[in-house]
């Protein structure tokens, strides 16, 4: 759904990306708002070298695009928002500076606007890499929801950059003040993440094994309870055949299928690069003599330069992709995909992600290809399968979560 932002800087449409008529989920929101306010209420300068974090669907940075600015984003989807927003607003690509999470950040940040994630370890991990560039002239200033900013995240600029303390509230939204000191800046410590931690002994083939997580990655420091579940259930991969981790997140299932079948083409995939990111570093923990190679999903950024792409390797065998789910993949092309679908997109609770998945599963598995879903039991996953596929069986199930099945009819 497209929709208009007012700001001082002006009046911006803007929409989510993929943008669909359907979604009632704005692409911007109040803490948006309330930060480009308070930036010509307060006459704050913005000169030099603007960066802003975390934007979710690329308002702060189409709004801010006279200024030039340098967005940093863990989510290809957010990229592929502001791209798309951008245009719709008339704003030149070459602009707007677009990096990823897991690219080096500019050596010297003079403006920094942070939109507060959801996760508390990506925003420790975001301040970590950041701090080198700030100096004490640097305006710090984060924006969220109220219900999204607590004692933690003040602490943690506190601790990273400097002194701390937050605005009123208003529409529900929170702004946060902060003022770099060299001192804390140069006593911060050492960026924990990534984060490893050995599987347990109950879940096959990965029993005992390592696990790289970089911050961000659902359930970062244990293996979470629906992952575990399926883990128990899964299918035999066809020999040789592709096989799809899709929404990969630290990359666990495609590791196991790899370890069962070390002929299997395995191809990871998320939305998310510090969870690509985690999946290639799991997997070469478990397979140091495998490779891997470049997905084709990751794009260059705006400014035309090829930063956030995945990686990879030489047998062929192995895949990292950055990406919208499926897209790109050629139709009758998998054999097999398996997923676990998020059934969040930010605060908001949705089936939306889930539904493009599964769409996009369907055309990328050749007839008698299989989709392999875990998902907790209320989301009712088998009455969509059943919409796409024509077809959904119960595999598995215990209190919480269910596996199903659906084949790719001819």
């Amino acid at each position: 759904m497209s929709d208009r932002m007012t700001a001082p800087e002006g009046d911006y449409a803007l929409a989510r990306f993929p943008e669909d008529p359907r979604d009632p989920l704005r692409a911007w929101d109040a803490s948006d708002a309330y930060l480009l306010r308070h930036l010509a209420e307060s006459g704050t300068r913005l000169d030099g070298t603007l960066v802003v974090v975390g934007d979710r669907w690329g308002a702060l940075t189409t709004a801010l695009a006279a200024h030039r600015p340098t967005q940093i984003t863990d989510s290809f989807l957010s990229r592929e928002a502001t791209r798309a927003n951008l245009e719709r607003n008339g704003v030149e690509a070459d602009t707007v500076r677009l990096l990823t999470t897991r690219d080096t950040p500019p050596d010297r940040v003079d403006v920094l606007l942070v939109r507060v994630p959801k996760s508390l370890a990506l925003l420790e991990d975001q301040l970590h890499r950041l701090a080198p560039g700030v100096h004490e002239g640097t305006v710090v200033i984060g924006t969220g929801m109220v219900k999204e900013i607590h004692t933690s995240t003040l602490r943690l600029f506190e601790r990273i950059l400097g002194p701390t303390r937050t605005s009123l509230a208003r529409q529900k939204a929170r702004l946060i003040f902060c003022a770099p000191d060299a001192k804390t800046v140069g006593a911060r410590g050492d960026d924990p993440w990534p984060y490893t931690y050995r599987l347990p002994d109950d879940i096959g083939v990965l029993a005992g094994r390592a696990v790289v997580n970089h911050a961000g990655v659902f359930c970062a420091d244990r293996l979470d309870v629906g992952t575990r579940f399926f883990l128990r259930q899964l299918p035999k991969a066809p020999r040789g055949g592709r096989v799809v981790d899709l929404g990969c997140g630290n990359g666990v299932v495609g590791t196991a299928v790899a370890l069962a079948d070390p002929d299997a083409e395995v191809v990871f995939v998320d939305e998310s690069y510090q969870a690509v990111a985690s999946a290639r570093a799991t997997y070469r923990a478990n397979l140091p003599e495998a490779g891997g190679k470049d997905g084709a999903a990751a794009r260059g950024t705006a400014a035309g330069t090829a930063e956030g792409t995945a990686a990879g390797a030489a047998d062929g065998t192995v895949e990292f992709r950055v990406g919208d789910g499926l897209e790109g993949f050629a139709p009758g092309s998998v054999d097999l995909v398996l997923n676990n679908p998020p059934f969040h997109s930010h605060q908001a609770t949705t089936d939306a992600t889930a539904r493009r998945m599964f769409s996009g599963a369907r055309r990328a598995l050749r007839p008698g290809g299989e989709l392999w879903v875990v998902g907790n039991r209320h989301l009712g996953y088998h009455v969509t399968l059943r919409r796409i596929f024509g077809n959904s069986e119960l595999v598995a199930s215990d209190a919480k979560f269910v596996v199903l099945r659906a084949v790719r009819r001819s």
